[in-house]
């Protein structure tokens, strides 16, 4: 073609493109993928150009790729590019410069060129959001343009080169986050399950109110974990640690953890249990963390129904309540089947799933800790319990630098005889200094009379939880003294019930006659017999079970 002008140049290729739709108009249909196939492997060997395409999701997690490359770019494209994005999230103390959308931009790197361009693909959807905006399910890529020639020559070491310049930029420009989970009609499916603000705590262990022996063994126990790499690798173990805070309200177990996360520099990642439907879906809340975080959740207790116990006890009064009588709703049967379990909740602290991660942290809080399951409490689930108890003497001080700014005062010795052994919470303090803070004087004066009327520690029903109680409370052998008008079954009864009480409830939908017999046989099971021993138990069991087996065969 040597001597063609443009003109003859364009002529060409048009005639090309004539004769291969003439051929492809010629082809079966079968044949016209396999056509297209060959077309495209031809361009291919023509375009002296290759791509990489780094997109901001890959499966279930997201990509770490895309997130050194947003941030490499955003130390160049305020200086190079024509059209860039500006933002700065509130409460943020950085400016963020982002490519725009189907912008180009061009480097060099060991001699050779390199484009850059940003590709943002939106679409509506049902979920969460911050402000009057509708929430996006955005599918964002950056796409790396390089000569062939170049690919194998520049593009590792291209690579490695973004991951520490975002590194440095990532030290140098940092606000620290607080992340919330979403809730979104498809289940986080590939798209993003949090969302962030600057997380601005000012909690310190220094502004702590709480024992100072306490503090230093809780500090000590953070910087052995975040110098522990080694340790871990060697002893074969998730680099993790678990944190259970529990006592009375008003103690600061929430102050607690934001002092942890400004001592390490950690993010926090709020988990709210109740937007979570599922255990698959708590399992791609965990790999969308990231590494050197805190996650939390608090008042685990009351977030959500957990102990598997408590699920056996409505298992059991459905059965007693017959069909019909259940309480559930038209939704009882898939509700069960779209909710955290307990067993979920514990593989996402310490199972196979806790290793997708590297130096996290998992805090869990309750002000109740006789209402969790002994299997949240057992030894190796939570490798430190931390009690927040009542304020003493020591965490007085503390509030009273504070919020009075004092060092000390003639009321001390006063207060400190005042408030040993009183069940008052330091949030309650706070609040008594704080309403007088101009004038300290009177404001340990009104403390003072507040100590005069708490309560004693010795006042306050003391809960006693055994750490290291193993999960035998529903097979125990039931007291021979049990009334016999107790209104509900012993929970040996269920020991041959299914553990899981989905299965229950899909036993009872097989067959209306299967049901009714069931339940006549657990009604007029309380009245009729009296379990006196593990073996009576059995027997008593075995005969609602036989019933079930009974009706399968006739």
């Amino acid at each position: 073609m040597k001597g063609v002008g443009g003109m003859e140049l364009w002529t060409f290729w048009a005639a090309m493109l004539g004769v291969l739709g003439f051929l492809q108009a010629l082809l079966p249909n079968e044949y016209t993928t396999i056509f297209h196939t060959w077309v495209h492997r031809l361009l291919h060997q023509l375009m002296p150009y290759v791509s990489v395409e780094v997109k901001d999701f890959d499966g279930a997690g997201g990509n770490e790729i895309y997130d050194h490359v947003q941030a490499y770019l955003s130390s160049t494209t305020a200086m190079k590019a024509q059209h860039v994005n500006l933002c700065r999230p509130r409460n943020a103390t950085q400016n963020t410069f982002s490519l725009a959308h189907n912008e180009w931009l061009e480097e060099s790197f060991q001699g050779a060129t390199l484009w850059w361009s940003h590709v943002v693909s939106e679409r509506k959807q049902a979920g969460f959001s911050w402000g009057n905006e509708a929430p996006m399910d955005e599918k964002r890529t950056y796409t790396l343009k390089m000569r062939k020639g170049d690919k194998s020559r520049v593009l590792e070491a291209y690579v490695q080169h973004i991951i520490d310049v975002a590194g440095e930029v990532k030290d140098r420009s940092r606000d620290r986050l607080l992340y919330t989970n979403i809730k979104t009609t498809n289940g986080f499916g590939g798209g993003k399950a949090w969302e962030s603000v600057p997380f601005k705590h000012p909690s310190t262990f220094d502004t702590l109110a709480m024992d100072p022996g306490l503090k230093e063994e809780i500090k000590e126990d953070l910087l052995d974990f975040t110098n522990g790499e080694a340790f871990y690798q060697k002893a074969g173990k998730a680099w993790k640690r678990g944190y259970l805070l529990y006592g009375p309200p008003g103690t600061g177990k929430s102050s607690m953890i934001a002092a942890i996360a400004n001592f390490l520099q950690y993010d926090v990642y709020d988990v709210e249990l109740t937007e979570v439907a599922s255990n698959s879906e708590l399992r791609k809340l965990l790999i969308q963390t990231t590494n050197r975080s805190v996650i939390v959740i608090e008042d685990i207790d009351c977030s959500i129904d957990i102990a598997e116990r408590a699920q056996a006890q409505k298992v059991k009064d459905d059965v007693m309540a017959g069909p019909g009588r259940s309480g559930r709703g038209a939704a009882g049967t898939p509700d069960e089947a779209s909710r955290v379990t307990l067993s979920g909740l514990l593989n996402f602290t310490d199972g196979l799933w806790s290793c997708c991660g590297r130096e996290r942290i998992i805090i869990f809080t309750t002000n109740y800790i006789e209402k969790l399951d002994k299997a949240l409490l057992r030894a190796g689930r939570m490798d430190k319990h931390i009690h927040m108890s009542w304020c003493g003497f020591p965490a007085f001080q503390t509030l009273a630098r504070n919020n009075l700014g004092l060092e000390w005062h003639e009321l001390f010795p006063e207060i400190e005889a005042a408030i040993a052994n009183k069940a008052i919470a330091p949030a309650e303090v706070s609040e008594l200094m704080l309403k007088k803070k101009r004038n300290p004087t009177a404001a340990l004066e009104g403390l003072l009379d507040t100590l005069g009327r708490a309560k004693l520690v010795s006042e306050i029903p003391l809960v006693k939880v055994d750490m290291h109680e193993e999960e035998q409370t529903s097979e125990k052998v039931p007291d021979d003294h049990s009334p016999l008008d107790q209104p509900s079954i012993d929970m040996s009864v269920l020991h041959n019930f299914p553990k899981d009480p989905r299965k229950l409830v899909r036993r009872r939908a097989e067959s209306s006659r299967r049901v009714s017999d069931l339940n006549a046989e657990v009604d007029d099971f309380p009245s009729q017999h009296k379990i006196q021993n593990a073996d009576a138990s059995d027997d008593a069991s075995g005969r609602i079970v036989d019933t079930a087996t009974a009706n399968r065969s006739s």
